[in-house]
């Protein structure tokens, strides 16, 4: 149970509940108000956390699309009639502020934290074990929200986005290069990719490790162009016969626009190369702020978890957003933290109405989803659950429990799917082994 519960009022309304038996309720016009607690119960209490303000990547969309579901279900009856109430933390892409507010979560007594973003996952998962709260949804940029079992994953996160980038990429690229953070997170990313591209018979991509929170990346997108086949000392003739077929793809969250601005002023003075991205990197406002249909990302492949933003499966959230986000313009609907945050909350939504009203905990929530417990996403995602045998046990990933992604690409500017229906990777993140 969340908060500081009141009184129990539960003998008053006993007693009541036996004199309108006995006198007949047609006579005791207050007898079905007297019996009804629902306007004054406790509300339950979550937590969303995302990095905002910071010179790195920033999610301001996912506590705002937190906070609009939570006015829609409370708008729709609340929880049995408990308002759900979202507490939101700033994370700050800090390892600090991230066990800081996984502190927060226990002492709000949060029942879950929901739809968050941090590339610290040691420094807040641990505090949730502690305090025996569950992480419904998470981003899945951290190894720890995949082998935690406090933490309930509804994608596959950055293992599947990296490993279906690699093999969409392998079908088109003989060479192709990586830039990514140079942060621990980071470091699996190349690993992940090469495993991809391993599964389409291509060599390992040059790893090209960038900072991420820088204002120019000439100097990364030249070494990526080099390490595909770029060589000033070659004839255009030669350089255009090695680039035609290579890659470069980029996985820098915010920061990717940034390096693909880069990148198109350095590719100048060379033949033209394909890039690539996973989603989060390319993002239709991206593509809208660049040009639209004579964007330079034109032609772009990206690699994501869900349907593609057009797709008629997002209504349900888009009507939502539209009458209860007040034209907050934080919330992209097409960004894909705002996407895995209204994933997360259907499922904490899912799993609270199936629990009785005064038993409320973040145990009662942990233990309906450890039991099986099944959520539909409206085709989001295959059907969701956590129980043993749901978990596909990847090496170093066993909570995952969807490895679908999408393949899309920039046409027309619009991002849009080149491939009908979800492509399961689990086969391929199977022969995943890190340090390969």
């Amino acid at each position: 149970m969340t908060g500081r519960r009141r009184p129990s009022s539960r003998p008053f309304r006993a007693a009541i509940a036996a004199l309108c038996t006995a006198v007949g309720a047609s006579l005791l016009s207050g007898c079905g108000a007297v019996l009804s607690d629902k306007s004054d119960s406790d509300p339950i209490t979550v937590m969303t956390w995302a990095p905002e303000g910071t010179k790195a990547t920033n999610m301001p969309g996912m506590p705002a699309m937190a906070k609009a579901f939570a006015r829609w279900v409370n708008d729709s009856g609340g929880i049995h009639g408990r308002k759900l109430d979202v507490v939101t933390c700033n994370e700050r892409n800090d390892a600090v502020q991230a066990a800081g507010c996984a502190q927060r979560a226990k002492e709000d007594k949060a029942v879950a934290v929901v739809g968050s973003y941090s590339q610290y996952g040691r420094a807040f998962i641990s505090p949730l074990e502690v305090a025996g709260i569950p992480y419904i949804g998470g981003y899945g940029l951290t190894q720890e929200e995949f082998d935690s079992p406090y933490s309930y994953p509804v994608n596959g996160g950055q293992a599947a986005l990296l490993v279906g980038n690699g093999r969409q990429l392998a079908s088109r690229c003989e060479r192709t290069a990586l830039v990514r953070p140079d942060t621990i997170a980071g470091d699996e990313l190349p690993q992940l990719l090469n495993t991809g591209l391993r599964a389409g018979n291509r060599a390992v991509a040059r790893d090209v490790r960038a900072p991420e929170d820088a204002g120019d990346y000439s100097k990364q997108a030249t070494t990526a162009l080099e390490g595909v086949g770029a060589d000033s000392s070659l004839g255009t003739a030669d350089q255009g016969a090695a680039l035609e077929n290579s890659c470069v793809t980029a996985a820098l969250g915010n920061r990717t626009g940034t390096f693909f601005d880069s990148f198109r002023r350095v590719q100048e003075n060379h033949p033209k190369v394909r890039i690539a991205s996973i989603l989060g990197g390319v993002r239709q406002s991206l593509i809208d702020s660049t040009g639209g249909t004579s964007s330079p990302l034109e032609g772009t492949y990206a690699t994501g978890w869900y349907p593609a933003g057009d797709d008629p499966r997002w209504n349900p959230m888009k009507k939502v957003i539209s009458k209860y986000a007040f034209d907050d313009n934080r919330i992209d609907p097409d960004d894909p933290g705002t996407q895995t945050t209204w994933i997360g909350y259907t499922v904490l939504r899912s799993v609270l109405m199936s629990l009785n009203a005064d038993d409320i905990s973040a145990r009662t929530v942990r233990n309906a989803l450890d039991n099986g417990h099944a959520v539909n996403t409206g085709g989001l995602t295959p059907t969701l659950r956590w129980g043993y045998d749901d978990t596909l046990h990847v090496p170093n990933y066993s909570r995952i429990v969807n490895a679908d992604v999408t393949y899309q690409m920039v046409r027309g500017g619009r991002l849009v799917a080149v491939r009908k229906g979800f492509v399961n990777v689990s086969k391929i993140l199977e022969h995943y082994h890190p340090g390969d």
